[in-house]
């Protein structure tokens, strides 16, 4: 009875293991392509947006609020005209690229 118990077992599965990996490595290039690739691509525009922006241009900050730059400022803030004569001080970030660039393609278009 003991020599049933000493027997060794057949290994299988051992192609399983390395489907597993192929799995896993392309699950990790598709988020890579879906995910993070994409953002990058965002964040770089983003940044040259902003560091392309001079006074006089018409904006729109995220929270919605139209303005022309009157000021850029060397700790990274813009003074913004939101009417004739007044002015806020926000940060360049907070400026909206994607709605900034519609106001801009509603301008050469000619509508609202």
């Amino acid at each position: 009875m003991d020599i049933f118990l000493l027997q060794q077992q057949p290994s299988g599965g051992g192609g399983f293991g390395n489907f597993q990996f192929i799995f896993l490595g392309l699950m990790i290039l598709v988020f890579w392509l879906f995910f993070i690739r994409p953002q990058a691509k965002r964040a770089k525009s983003q940044k040259k947006f902003i560091e392309d922006l001079q006074k006089g241009d018409k904006v729109i900050t995220l929270a919605g609020i139209h303005g022309t730059v009157n000021k850029i400022n060397e700790d990274g803030t813009i003074n913004l005209e939101i009417s004739p004569g007044s002015y806020i001080k926000m940060e360049k970030a907070s400026i909206s690229m994607e709605m900034t660039n519609n106001l801009k393609k509603a301008a050469a278009t000619g509508t609202k």
